[in-house]
């Protein structure tokens, strides 16, 4: 799946417009929040925003300003994975999540140092990356795509728990975005 495919099932799930009372993110087309695309420079109604301008706004800001194109050179899964996640919680959150997985996964160390969790493609993240695939192979990818996913998962539960109102969308958080674009089952 290369990124142009992402950004279709991105948009596809999303929807076109959208505007629930409880989301906290506003108003969204194509699953941009209105907040994203005014800094994007849109100036019109939510309801109008062009299709080719969310696309132009997932490959900016969710796949190439967060790096993943780097990520998905050394295993397309996992970029495939911090793009959705990315797109629900922000690239930031994604990459920490990888970050965190990767600092977990190091045999305290013996496979390679920890690595800070900024949120930032980096070259020690890459480093690490590089080092935890070499260490772990194929198998490796599969075992890091679950944590990743785990983490998401805690952090879903954790904002349903702090927030009552965000119980209405945590079905469709578990059931959508923790089988990944990278397993072909939503994202």
């Amino acid at each position: 799946m290369d990124i142009d495919d992402m950004i279709d099932a991105v948009i596809d799930r999303e929807g076109g417009f959208a505007h629930h009372p409880d989301d906290r993110g506003g108003a969204t087309r194509w699953g941009v929040t209105e907040a994203v695309a005014r800094a994007q420079g849109w100036r019109g109604p939510m309801r109008t925003l062009p299709r080719q301008e969310a696309v132009a706004i997932y490959r900016r800001l969710y796949w190439l300003r967060p790096r993943l194109d780097d990520i998905a050179v050394r295993t397309p899964a996992i970029a495939a994975e911090l793009f959705d996640t990315g797109v629900n919680m922000g690239p930031s959150t994604a990459i920490c999540f990888l970050q965190r997985a990767l600092n977990a996964l190091n045999r305290s160390g013996r496979d390679y140092a920890d690595i800070g969790v900024d949120g930032r493609v980096g070259p020690a993240t890459l480093a690490a990356l590089d080092a935890f695939l070499a260490t772990r192979g194929d198998p490796g990818q599969a075992v890091l795509l679950k944590a990743i996913e785990a983490l998401q998962g805690a952090r879903y539960v954790a904002l349903a728990e702090r927030r009552p109102a965000n119980e209405a969308f945590l079905y469709g958080w578990l059931a959508n975005r923790l089988t990944g674009p990278a397993t072909g089952h939503g994202a």
